[in-house]
């Protein structure tokens, strides 16, 4: 392993020319002279505080040199000299004296220095509180479900011999097994059980490595499941993002795409994230579903049917960090001297919006199987690489690309008048107080609220829809604030991710109607303007009010002349919702039915079929003068030849 040494002189230029170094550095050795404690306090009060000026996060070694010099009448242990600063300056990971002159300790700095690199202390350990730290934690639970094959909770003598053979490449003799289950249990009784070693021993095990020093053990075994250095699935495992045509995803030329196969091309993770907001077409996989569902009953500890918040979050304590990470609470702490434990619970990613009330619940907060393969099917719509991610740190150890299928383009769903998707996206236009919202709530089985909130936001509702023939489908609802409407539709391929558009307008209020009818235009000349039309359906909600004066007649004209289906009454109110939401994923499934047509757009076609006669005709006749002229000059050839 090469080691550039860097001399500080003085001077400004040099200065700069030590703070890039620093930066550079994978770590860093201070050192002192033992025999001029002066030295020391310049550590503490210039170089330490300068390397975090400098944000140069990287392992630091302080080595005491000249401890030949040291007066022997005033022996100081290096822990007692040390032991301040090291409090203070967490970074510093080893502390060691040598003398170059009595080659006392050379090596071991050398040693410890590349220890540091290789084997750093700082991702695994928290010096402060003498824990594991939670990312650690996580990565190490995975690991221990990965190779708890029978997921009984601990593993056996013969799954902790797979797991020595994969990390270490040789088996552990029957002695050498029962002599760690002896050492876990004789300092932790919940770490061994009559099944095998439990997740509470295997991560004491590993805090007893990281104390002993043996480092080198936890990183080798987080480096075999294909953990990098920041304790992160390494880039080669997990694909990042899609490349899809515009009504798939927007399609973004990328210079490090690394692998294409037929409409997918994959790229390098932790690229700058392509934009995953607008036009998605991936869907999770039969197998990828079948998975989920096995995760669903493993984790449904009650086997109630559903399961409880604490229950998600257990399933996401394996997955990359969010921005929501806690300690239990009450905090679950394992005691043993001279280690301790702290459990962490990682928010699962459905804590926050869109997905925290996009989905139906029960009175605990738990999700039934539909529920929780809706949020599945919402985070892949919304964020596929995001849904791969996850999929693979709770366990799935299928090909990446195995769990995702990428459907056909909506444009070509529509000519060939038949759709293969399993989950459909609606946009909900309306006006204010129109019952979107309330529309929203009654999919996701809640009760009618007369309170009303204006929606600022957009909101989404995900279930799944029983088909007649026994048949499921995930309908995605995505409600579009009224004063959002502009902004969607300024983006050219806005429609493109939408397989049908309903417009809700209250019943009893004209004004609501004409709005409704105002934005159903829009959307529907941005369509024709863009290639991306969309089937439309009206809904005509609030429908235990009367009706507003000549609402049959208008309603009747605007759906005729624009070829879709006269509007859908509803009482959300009443719990009369006729069948609406199995009547959007009908239109949704005949994708080439329920375009509207806009006066201008039919224009435009009409237009477009006078052009289109006009060169029939004139090909027509151009083809019957070739012809012509054909024939002429063969018989032109044969008078002349007779005469």
């Amino acid at each position: 392993m090469p080691i550039e040494h860097v001399k500080r002189l003085s001077g400004v230029e040099d200065d700069d020319k030590v703070a890039e170094e620093l930066k550079r550095a994978d770590a860093v050795v201070f050192t002192y002279a033992c025999d001029e404690p002066t030295t020391l306090d310049r550590l503490s009060t210039f170089w330490l505080p300068k390397l975090r000026k400098l944000e140069v996060k990287v392992p630091v070694i302080v080595v005491g040199c000249k401890l030949d010099l040291r007066d022997e009448n005033q022996q100081v242990s290096l822990e007692q000299v040390m032991s301040p600063i090291m409090q203070q300056f967490r970074e510093i990971e080893t502390c060691i004296e040598c003398s170059a002159l009595k080659q006392i300790q050379i090596p071991e700095v050398f040693y410890y220095a590349q220890k540091a690199v290789l084997h750093p202390t700082g991702p695994l350990f928290d010096q402060e509180t003498q824990t594991l730290k939670p990312r650690c934690v996580r990565a190490l639970k995975r690991i221990f479900i990965l190779c708890d094959h029978d997921r009984d909770g601990a593993l056996s003598d013969a799954e902790l011999n797979d797991f020595q053979v994969k990390c270490f490449n040789a088996p552990l003799q029957p002695s050498e097994i029962v002599g760690v289950k002896r050492v876990v249990a004789e300092k932790l009784s919940e770490g061994v059980n009559e099944r095998g070693l439990t997740l509470t021993g295997f991560l004491f095990l590993h805090a007893l490595f990281i104390e002993k020093g043996r480092l080198e053990t936890t990183w080798t075994v987080l480096r075999k499941f294909g953990y990098n250095n920041d304790i992160r699935l390494s880039e080669d495992l997990i694909p990042a993002s899609f490349k899809r045509a515009p009504d798939q995803l927007k399609a973004i030329s990328h210079p490090d795409s690394i692998m294409c196969m037929d409409n997918i091309t994959i790229y390098k993770p932790y690229l700058p994230p392509i934009p995953v907001e607008i036009l998605k077409s991936v869907e999770l996989s039969n197998e990828a579903i079948e998975y989920l569902r096995g995760i669903f009953e493993l984790f449904d500890c009650n086997a109630e049917g559903a399961l409880r918040p604490r229950e998600i979050d257990d399933i996401f304590s394996t997955a990359a960090e969010s921005d929501a990470l806690w300690l239990t609470k009450p905090p679950l702490k394992i005691v043993y001297s001279p280690l301790d434990v702290w459990y962490t619970s990682l928010a699962s990613p459905w804590d926050k919006a869109p997905y925290l009330d996009a989905v139906e619940r029960n009175a605990f907060g738990g999700l039934s199987l539909d529920g929780f393969l809706s949020e599945w099917a919402l985070m892949t719509l919304l964020d596929p690489a995001w849904s791969m991610e996850n999929l693979i740190y709770i366990g799935y150890t299928g090909d990446p690309l195995s769990g995702f299928r990428l459907t056909r383009r909506r444009r070509v769903d529509r000519k060939k008048q038949q759709t293969d998707r399993n989950v459909f996206q609606c946009f909900v236009f309306g006006p204010k107080k129109a019952g979107k919202s309330a529309l929203l709530s009654s999919f996701l089985g809640r009760n009618f609220a007369d309170n009303y909130t204006s929606t600022t936001e957009e909101l989404y509702a995900v279930n799944v829809v029983d088909q007649p023939g026994g048949t499921k489908k995930t309908l995605v609802l995505r409600e579009i604030p009224e004063d959002g409407v502009c902004k969607l539709l300024s983006d050219k391929e806005s429609l493109a991710a939408c397989d049908v558009a309903v417009f809700v307008h209250d019943s009893s209020n004209a004004f609501s109607w004409e709005r409704a009818t105002e934005l159903l235009i829009e959307v529907a000349s941005h369509g024709e303007d863009t290639g991306f039309e969309v089937p439309c359906l009206i809904v005509a909600a609030k429908d235990d009010r009367d009706s507003f004066p000549q609402a049959i007649q208008e309603s009747t004209r605007v759906s005729q002349d624009m070829g879709i289906e006269a509007p859908i009454p509803i009482s959300v109110k009443l719990g009369d919702l006729n069948n609406v939401f199995r009547r959007i994923v009908s239109v949704a499934e005949h994708p080439h039915l329920s375009i509207p047509e806009t006066e201008a757009g039919r224009s435009r076609k009409q237009y477009h079929r006078l052009i289109n006669r006009s060169l029939v005709f004139f090909s027509v006749g151009a083809a019957v003068a070739i012809v012509g002229l054909a024939a002429y000059r063969v018989y032109a050839a044969r008078k002349n030849a007779s005469s």
